[in-house]
Formats: structure tokens, sequence, C-alpha cells
């Protein structure tokens, strides 16, 4: 729920989206890191040209970008937008969930997830491969706030007897997460391996069979339908726009995904209550 001041609102937006260019920030040198090797527990972020340590001042989110000119401050190489472009789309990303979500649980979990999507669609974009952790925290993810997205309540009434959640409305949600989960990547695991044998080379990656399955924990049975065919047709733009036969999916499937949790729901009872 939002509050009635205008003011209020435009600041708590603000805040959101300042969260969303930090963590995107954040993102960025996570997925860089797993995607050379490199430690994501120590170390300092460094200009991936020269090496130098970068000072607090070169990592404000957009502006260090902006005001060096898209160029280290210590060698003078053109640093790609996408690192601004990274920071920018989980801020605005964050900004689309509070307003569809308000200030929930849900919104909470999504965001999570949204950081998750950003992470594993860079590092796939780099190599090719979506790293297990991020699956297996996006599962923790759905753990964790089922319960309290089960009890409808905001994080500010955390300690109040309404976080015991309806055991009935919790078994559905969870219920319907497990479809769309074990269902979609059992489907696409099947048809995959049956393809793959028959024309002697990999159709699906197996790190796109376990994002359909993670995300459609979050998504249930119907959604989930929605989102893989979003996702075939995210892949089919993404490869005429490279104009490349093999792409990483994982973004399509990224983003597809997060289309569908803003209006998955309302296409889905649209389209079911055509029959």
């Amino acid at each position: 729920m939002f509050p009635d001041n205008g003011f209020l609102v435009v600041y708590i937006y603000g805040v959101v989206f300042i969260l969303g260019i930090v963590f995107g920030s954040f993102i960025n040198c996570l997925s860089w890191r797993m995607a050379n090797h490199e430690s994501v527990r120590s170390g300092r972020s460094h200009c991936t040209s020269c090496g130098h340590i970068l000072a607090a001042k070169d990592l404000v989110p957009i502006f260090s970008y902006l005001f060096l000119k898209g160029r280290c401050r210590y060698c003078g190489i053109k640093i790609h937008p996408r690192y601004m472009l990274t920071e920018l789309v989980l801020g605005l990303a964050f900004v689309a969930v509070v307003a569809v979500f308000g200030i929930s649980w849900q919104a909470l979990s999504y965001l999570v997830l949204s950081c998750l999507l950003l992470g594993l669609s860079l590092v796939d974009l780099a190599i090719y491969e979506i790293p297990d952790s991020f699956i297996i925290w996006g599962i923790v993810n759905w753990l964790v706030f089922l319960p309290l997205q089960a009890g409808v309540i905001g994080p500010s009434e955390l300690a109040s007897p309404k976080a015991l959640v309806p055991l009935e409305y919790l078994m559905c949600r969870a219920t319907d997460g497990l479809l769309g989960g074990f269902i979609i990547a059992g489907s696409l695991l099947v048809l995959s391996i049956i393809f793959d044998k028959l024309s002697g080379k990999e159709s699906l990656g197996g790190g796109d069979i376990k994002l359909f399955f993670m995300t459609g924990l979050y998504m249930g049975l119907f959604e989930s339908l929605f989102c893989l065919i979003l996702s075939c047709v995210m892949g089919i733009l993404f490869s005429v726009l490279v104009k490349k036969n093999r792409i990483p999916f994982g973004p399509c499937i990224s983003v597809a995904v997060f289309i569908t949790l803003l209006i998955g729901t309302s296409v889905t009872t649209w389209y079911l209550s055509l029959f």
C-alpha cells in the first residue's frame, strides 16, 4: 500500500530507484568476477584494463560513468556503456516492481529475484553459462518469502500475529509454484533430450532448464506457460538483432520472467476468461 501523499510517493520511488542502481553496480561487479573466475568474496573493484584499484568516487552508480565521460580515470580506456545501462535497468526494474506490488513481501521477493535474473543474464551473455548459485539462491528466496507473501502483510507487521499465514492459501501458492517449476522444466528436459538425440547437437542448455524450474516456482503453472511462449519470442528477436544462430537464452528467459511477473496474472486471467 502507498500513502496518499504525492510527495511521499515520489520520495519512495526515488529511494527505490537509488537502491536499484546501487544493487545494479554490485551485480555488475559480481557477474564480471564470476564470468572471469575471480573471487567474489575478496578483492577490491579494479579497472579491467589497467588493474588500478578504483576509489569510492569511481564507483558512484551512473554518475561516475557520466562524469568520467565513459573512460577509466587512470588509464583512459573507454568503459563499456553496459555497466551504466545495467545500473539504470535495475533501477527502473525496482521502480516497476514497487509500482505494481507496492511495499510488500511479494515486492521484496521480486526485487531479490530481479537482482538474480540480472546477474545470471550478464554471466550467460559473457560465457554462455548460468551458474548454479543463482538458481539455488532463487529457490532459497522463494522458500523464505512464500509464507510471508501468503500472509499478505507488510514488512512492519512481521512481529505481529498476522505473520502466522493461512495454511490453505500457503499450500495453494506452494502447489501452483511446484507445478509450474516441475511441469515446465520437466517437459523442456524431455523435449531437449529427444531433440538432442535426433539432431546430434544441444538444443537447450541445462542452465536454461534449471532457470525455468526456479522461476516457475514464482509464477505458477499458467503464468509459466505464458512465460515460456514469451521467452521463445524474446529469443527469436534477440537472434535476429545480433544476427547469430547461437545465443545465450538466459537473458531472454529473464526478460520474459520479469514481464510475466508484472502482467502475467492479467494476461492469463484474460485468456482463461475466453473459455
